[in-house]
């Protein structure tokens, strides 16, 4: 008997993650099986629950659900807790736990497949949503000099980074510092790693980046991925950024995650990566 588990969306089809969980377990020796289920926007906590009745063990959550993934659980794990969204959820003793592996999976591709250590390094979050909050507490727990979040609504950006700010600089100088404002804030101002956080690569709108803040050794960090560069890191390496990367490691190292918390198993995340970036690029 396989175990089996799933990704909830609306849409879905174009998801990548039943590919990438498939080859996760086939490589790992894992029995289980992984679906794509297209949940109505009125019905996903049914959509969850009749999933559980048939057996699942547990799920990914995409948008536009992963805010009420969040409320349905019955136990979260704290970076879940800070996200305020759920993206991986797993079914036990009637009881529905949720976490939140985007964060995790960022740092680990900036990390660890770019060779990009974070500690000490000067840090623009751009855009103030749920993609932004979900990645916040692991880029401060790698220990960054500062942390700036910047939007086109400064409200956003001062509310949010206010919400984290037990969790940096009060004072000692060993933790980093967080603050959030406009983008005309970040004027003159240069940074290590720049992360676009928003949509607008996917609404083909380009941002209002001032000129200069990217340092010769900068590295441009697009959460959005597809064919070629993002109009973002087009931006970006306009404006100077040495290098840059798309989201397609984010994917694939949020998606490892997942699989190690429900199968207790780190799988090696490598080939698949490779294997998706050779079909993109084809």
């Amino acid at each position: 008997m396989s175990d089996s588990y799933c990704v909830f969306g609306n849409p879905v089809a174009h998801s990548k993650s039943p590919a990438i969980h498939r080859r996760f377990a086939a490589a790992a020796g894992q029995a289980m099986t992984y679906e794509a289920i297209c949940a109505p926007l009125d019905a996903f906590a049914a959509s969850v629950r009749a999933f559980i009745e048939g057996g699942g063990r547990g799920a990914n959550v995409t948008v536009p659900f992963k805010e009420e993934a969040f409320r349905l659980c019955q136990r979260l794990s704290q970076r879940a807790e800070r996200a305020g969204a759920v993206n991986t959820l797993i079914f036990n003793d009637h009881e529905i736990v949720g976490d939140n592996t985007d964060g995790a999976g960022l740092v680990r591709d900036i990390t660890h497949n770019l060779g990009f250590a974070l500690a000490g390094k000067r840090i623009l979050l751009l855009g103030a949503g749920g993609a932004a909050r979900g990645v916040i507490k692991p880029l401060l727990d790698a220990s960054p000099e500062r942390l700036f979040i910047a939007n086109r609504s400064p409200e956003k950006a001062v509310a949010l980074a206010a919400s984290f700010v037990d969790l940096a600089a009060v004072g000692d100088g060993l933790r980093p510092s967080i603050n959030g404002g406009k983008m005309a804030e970040i004027t003159g101002k240069c940074f290590d790693l720049v992360i676009n956080a928003t949509s607008a690569s996917l609404a083909g709108v380009s941002l209002p980046l001032p000129e200069a803040i990217f340092s010769p050794a900068s590295l441009a960090y697009d959460m959005m991925y597809g064919k070629g560069e993002t109009l973002f890191l087009q931006q970006a390496r306009r404006q100077g950024a040495s290098r840059c990367a798309d989201g397609l490691g984010m994917l694939v190292e949020q998606a490892a995650e997942a699989f190690a918390l429900w199968r207790g198993v780190v799988p090696e995340s490598a080939p698949v990566l490779a294997e998706l970036r050779s079909q993109l690029a084809a």
